[in-house]
């Protein structure tokens, strides 16, 4: 019996100095170069007794030149860790109260809160600035070491991995130039070394074809860190006697004549179809544009994307009169090494079944040819040469799960079904990149999840795309989930893409650290 009391009245004393619990969500996104206050840490805390107050945070930077300035804030019972954080919702009044903001940034820091604890959770953020100079390629580390509530060390929780954040930068978000969204993104790099981005600039809201869409244009000469001024590369409006929103021209796709330098853009021009989305309402057994068919256009720069050539219409070339819509991959397409240009492609069949297929030219893209359908329900692809003269298709495949992925040797006549065909690549339905990064190494790029567009992830194969190693996830957040890859130098992997932070995401990541993950 005196056991017994000893341990209740042991649990009494543990409950009467219960200690407070920190817990820390770090999300893996990017911290943007060129944004203010990049969201570092959610922190959440519930008080064990009235009156509780949050008093201070001690903090450790490992590279704190790089960064300008660290923001906490206060968001109240309300959470801002799920879905898109890109807004800046944090760093709004309305939803937030900025504590403090530190300019002078040292190893080791303490940020006085002196919060009120309200009776439930309690939410605040660490945000980051970054010095406008900060390499792509470099990363940051910020720990929470320890806490105070009510002049006592509280408990701290973390409920992930801590690993140092990735830089980026933002190439294009909303509202930039008055445009609402950005979506599709494509990008290469030209012989000279200067990356361009292509995009869709969706004027009036973030919806697909039929609507005031137009190929825009980014270009890059320092790897990545620092973008031109948008130009536009398609542009179909003034078209007919139309409005502007039925003469649309979107989801492109660009590639690099390597024979040439010529870039060439191609894009999918809906003209008629009502304000309906156009790849399900473009006509079948029609061919014209006045009778509401799906148009393919492209258009040609010879002075490393600094101008471009007037739209030319490749319909009459490639479609097959009895599909519906027909488009380009999208994302990027490639040059042979016999100098044959090739764009993953897809279309709606005669059967309201969707299936991909590639499009190639001979002639330095002056005329196109389509092939056969590689498997069926399938659209969004991207295509590499994995040996001269043998073409892999991989493809976004309806049935969900996992990539569809066929090889061609005939330029798409006939199609050999892989041995990584709805297995190796998983997939929540969405479009992907795959590239070639030397004549043995290969990356692939979307959203690494069954379900949902989330962990946009880069995977690297040693092996010519026979196997795939997990990859490096750059960003767990909500995004569309379109992405596309290119070398920005022999060592450096590129990828622009829909990200959880901005609608159009640039990073640069080591070659090695993408190989080196299992």
């Amino acid at each position: 019996m005196k056991k017994l009391l000893t341990v209740f009245a042991i649990l009494l004393a543990g409950a009467a100095f219960a200690q407070d619990t920190l817990r820390v969500y770090e999300p893996v996104t990017p911290l943007l170069i060129n944004r203010t206050n990049n969201p570092y840490f959610e922190l959440s805390i519930k008080p064990t007794s009235a009156k509780r107050v949050l008093q201070g945070l001690d903090i450790e930077i490992d590279n704190p030149k790089y960064i300008k300035a660290i923001t906490l804030y206060y968001t109240g019972n309300q959470s801002l860790a799920k879905g898109y954080t890109s807004d800046n919702k944090f760093d709004n009044p309305s939803y937030a109260v900025k504590k403090l903001e530190i300019k002078d940034v040292k190893n080791k820091m303490t940020l006085t809160a002196d919060q009120q604890l309200f009776p439930a959770n309690n939410y605040f953020w660490i945000g980051v600035t970054l010095d406008e100079k900060t390499p792509l390629t470099q990363k940051i580390s910020v720990k929470l070491s320890a806490a105070k509530v009510n002049n006592k060390n509280v408990v701290i929780d973390y409920q992930g991995k801590q690993t140092p954040r990735r830089v980026g930068v933002s190439v294009r978000n909303g509202s930039d130039d008055g445009v609402a969204a950005y979506r599709i993104p494509g990008i290469v790099t030209t012989k000279k070394g200067t990356l361009i981005a292509v995009y869709d600039i969706r004027r009036n809201s973030s919806v697909d074809l039929q609507e005031d869409i137009q190929v825009g244009v980014s270009r890059s000469f320092d790897g990545g860190a620092t973008w031109q001024p948008m130009q536009i590369a398609l542009d179909m409006r003034g078209y007919g006697v139309l409005p502007d929103a039925q003469n649309g021209v979107g989801d492109p796709a660009i590639l690099v004549d390597d024979k040439t330098g010529d870039i060439i853009v191609i894009g999918l021009w809906s003209h008629g179809i009502g304000g309906l989305r156009n790849f399900w309402n473009s006509k079948k057994n029609a061919m014209q544009p006045e009778e509401e068919a799906a148009q393919v256009v492209i258009a040609r720069s010879s002075d490393d994307g600094a101008t471009w050539s007037k739209p030319l219409n490749i319909t009459p070339m490639v479609k097959k009169p009895e599909w519906g819509v027909h488009l380009q991959g999208p994302g990027m397409g490639i040059t042979m090494k016999d100098g044959t240009l090739v764009f993953a492609y897809q279309y709606l069949g005669e059967d309201n079944i969707p299936k991909a297929t590639i499009i190639s030219s001979k002639d330095g893209g002056k005329t196109w040819k389509a092939g056969s359908a590689a498997r069926e329900n399938t659209t969004e692809a991207q295509v590499a040469e994995i040996a001269p003269g043998v073409l892999m298709l991989n493809m976004r495949d309806n049935r969900g799960g996992s990539r569809a992925i066929l090889t061609t040797t005939d330029l798409g006549k006939t199609w050999t079904e892989h041995s990584t065909s709805r297995s190796a690549l998983i997939e929540p339905v969405c479009m992907a990149s795959f590239i070639k990064a030397d004549d043995n190494i290969f990356l692939f790029s979307n959203p690494a999840d069954t379900k949902a567009r989330t962990n946009m992830t880069i995977k690297g194969s040693k092996d010519k795309a026979q196997s795939w190693n997990e990859g490096v996830m750059i960003d767990n957040g909500g995004c569309w989930g379109y992405s596309c890859l290119t070398m920005i130098d022999p060592e450096t992997v590129g990828i622009l893409y829909e990200g959880s932070q901005s609608q159009m995401t640039f990073q640069a990541i080591p070659l090695n650290e993408i190989l080196e993950n299992k």
